[in-house]
C-alpha cells in the first residue's frame, strides 16, 4: 500500500507531495515538528505533544495553521489511511512560502503543514529494549534555544551518524562544563552510584521531553529518589543504570557510554520497571 502525506489542505501519495521551493522550512529551517506514539492504535501522550507543538509555534511567532481539534481530526486520518497502529505520527508546520529574505514574510502568508504517519517495527524495538543500546558522547554544538522543537537538526545528524559509524545507536552532547545534556533524539537518564534517578531540569538547553515527563512522574508515583539535575560522563560511566526515553523509545537501557559498561552491561530493574509502566504491561 503506498502510504499517504497530508499536506497543506489534501491527502496525497508520499511519492508525489510536495512543497514550494521558497518554503523557509527548506530554506531556513524556520519550522517545527512534534512527533507523537502510537501503540495498539493509540496516541501516547496527546495532551503533552500538542501543548508543546503550540508552545514551540508560539516561540517562533508561527501562526498556528488550524485549531488543535482540527488537527487532531487530520493526525487521526492520516493514521487511518497509512494503516498505522504501531508506530508514530509526525507533524510539521513552517511559517510558509515566501520570497527569499530572513525577516518575517508578510503576516498574512499561509504556514505549511505536513502531516505524515508510519508504523515501526516493534519487535526490534523490543529487542533493542532488552538487549540495551550504545551511546557515545560528542561535544554540544547546537544553538541556545534547544526547549523549541525546530526543524534545526544538523548537529543531531551529525552526532548521530558519528554514534553509528562508532556501532553506537545514541550519541550524548556534552556541554563546556562537562555536563550532559541529551541525547540527538532522546533524553538522558542515569540511576548514579547511589541510587538516585537522574535527568537534566528543564530550561533553554534541552528539549521538554514529552516522554521524559510522563516516566518522571511514574518514578515519583513510585516513590524513586528522584533528582532534575546534570550529570558528567563520568558519572554515567560509573552509574548503576542509564537509559534514554523519546516517543520512540520508552525508557531504553544504555549499557555502554564511550565503550565502557554500565553497571553489568545489561538492563536494570529500575529502567526495565519504569519501561513496563510507561507501556502499561
Amino acid at each position: 500500500m503506498s502510504r499517504i502525506a497530508y499536506v497543506n489542505g489534501a491527502y496525497v501519495p508520499l511519492r508525489s507531495a510536495s512543497i514550494s521551493i521558497q518554503d523557509r522550512g527548506f530554506q531556513f529551517a524556520d519550522s517545527i515538528y512534534e512527533v507523537w506514539a502510537i501503540r495498539d492504535g493509540r496516541m501516547f501522550d496527546t495532551d503533552g505533544h500538542m501543548t508543546r507543538l503550540q508552545r514551540s509555534l508560539a516561540e517562533l511567532r508561527i501562526t498556528p495553521p488550524m485549531n488543535e481539534a482540527t488537527l487532531m481530526v487530520v493526525m487521526r486520518e492520516t493514521m487511518r489511511r497509512n494503516r498505522v497502529t504501531d508506530g508514530i505520527v509526525y507533524v510539521q508546520v513552517s511559517r510558509g512560502a515566501a520570497n527569499r529574505d530572513h525577516v518575517f514574510p508578510a503576516a498574512n502568508t499561509k504556514p505549511t503543514l505536513i502531516v505524515t504517519a508510519k508504523n515501526l517495527d516493534r519487535a526490534a524495538i523490543s529487542k533493542r529494549a532488552a538487549s540495551g543500546i550504545k551511546v557515545i558522547s560528542a561535544s554540544e554544538t547546537r544553538w541556545q534555544r534547544r526547549d523549541i522543537k525546530s526543524v534545526n537538526l544538523l548537529p543531531n545528524v551529525l552526532a548521530r551518524q558519528a554514534a553509528k559509524e562508532r556501532g553506537a545507536f545514541e550519541a550524548w552532547f556534552v556541554d563546556e562544563n562537562n555536563l550532559v545534556t541529551e541525547g540527538t533524539s532522546s533524553s538522558a537518564w542515569i540511576v548514579d552510584a547511589d541510587g538516585v534517578l537522574r535527568t537534566r531540569e528543564l530550561s533553554f538547553d534541552i528539549l521538554h521531553g514529552i516522554t521524559r515527563g510522563a516516566v518522571l512522574k511514574l518514578a515519583q508515583e513510585r516513590q524513586m529518589k528522584v533528582e532534575e539535575r546534570p550529570f558528567t560522563m563520568e558519572e554515567a560511566k560509573r552509574a548503576r543504570e542509564a537509559f534514554i526515553t523519546a516517543a520512540s523509545n520508552a525508557a531504553t537501557a544504555v549499557v555502554e557510554i564511550d565503550g565502557v559498561a554500565v553497571g553489568d552491561g545489561k538492563p536494570g530493574p529500575v529502567t526495565e520497571a519504569l519501561r513496563a509502566a510507561y507501556l502499561g504491561a
